[in-house]
């Protein structure tokens, strides 16, 4: 693998670095954006029953904004539960945009390289083919054999780039689909927790 990596040419390196950038992203995209992590299940009735038998203390509004996202945006609301139903909404829409950009950290990085890693491949191998065929002799004798298995490796960049960059696009849709799955949950409760604690509605 190694002996293969050498003969394609120093342009494999930079699709590598993307490879395991995209790798590391994947990896801590796949354990932060959990269900129960962002949006844990059974947190809304917590937070109502607390607030119906304690009221709003600091020490509440502390646990929420370390639980979870979706906790950060209930503390946000509950700062301003003193306030108009209006007031409290937009809280709680600030502190949701503060939470959306937070989910969606790293997603640019990994769509920037699901799209550019193919153009990468293909620099290296238009690197490749120049330096095959800048080594003929000037009279123009080659052996075909020697130049075909050349221009071969020098298409294991395209290859490689094309590799990295499907598995990073599907990767990248995945994560934009659920943070805004997650993001339009979080709204929902959200807007239950303010008509909840203004007695508009029950949870």
């Amino acid at each position: 693998m190694y002996s293969l990596i050498q003969a394609a040419g120093w342009p494999i390196w930079l699709i590598i670095i993307a490879s395991v950038t995209a790798v590391g992203i994947i990896g801590e995209r796949v354990l932060a954006l959990r269900i129960s992590v962002v949006t844990p299940k059974g947190l809304l009735p917590r937070v109502v029953r607390e607030y119906q038998e304690r009221g709003v203390s600091k020490d509440m509004l502390v646990r929420l904004h370390s639980h979870s996202p979706l906790g950060q945006v209930f503390a946000a609301g509950l700062k301003n539960i003193k306030s108009t139903r209006e007031v409290m909404k937009e809280s709680i829409e600030e502190a949701g945009r503060a939470v959306s950009h937070d989910l969606d950290r790293y997603l640019t990085t990994l769509g920037t390289i699901a799209s550019m890693s193919p153009l990468l491949g293909l620099f290296g191998t238009v690197v490749g083919m120049i330096e095959i065929f800048g080594s003929n002799s000037p009279t123009g004798d080659s052996n075909p054999a020697q130049l075909a298995h050349g221009i071969s490796v020098a298409l294991y960049n395209t290859a490689f780039g094309i590799l990295v960059a499907i598995p990073s696009m599907i990767f990248y849709r995945y994560f934009r689909a659920k943070v805004d799955s997650m993001v339009v949950e979080m709204e929902l409760q959200a807007l239950k927790l303010v008509e909840t604690v203004h007695g508009e509605r029950k949870v």
